[in-house]
């Protein structure tokens, strides 16, 4: 069997698993939304709580006051 004919073989094999997986149903994708929505609530939380707002703040003042 030759390299062209193995790579064809392949090749037909790859187009029909991508024919087979038609992406997300509606479930998958309401479940990724809530897991993203619960994500961005956390990433929020973390990121305005005193510790990590001073932190931030006091990076940005010594970029800031940098020289040149």
């Amino acid at each position: 069997m030759g390299v062209r004919a193995r790579l064809g073989g392949w090749l037909r094999e790859r187009r029909a698993a991508a024919r087979r997986d038609e992406g997300m149903t509606t479930s998958e994708y309401a479940v990724g939304t809530i897991a993203a929505a619960a994500f961005a609530a956390v990433l929020y939380k973390i990121v305005t709580s005193g510790a990590v707002s001073g932190a931030l703040e006091s990076v940005i003042g010594k970029a800031l006051d940098a020289p040149f």
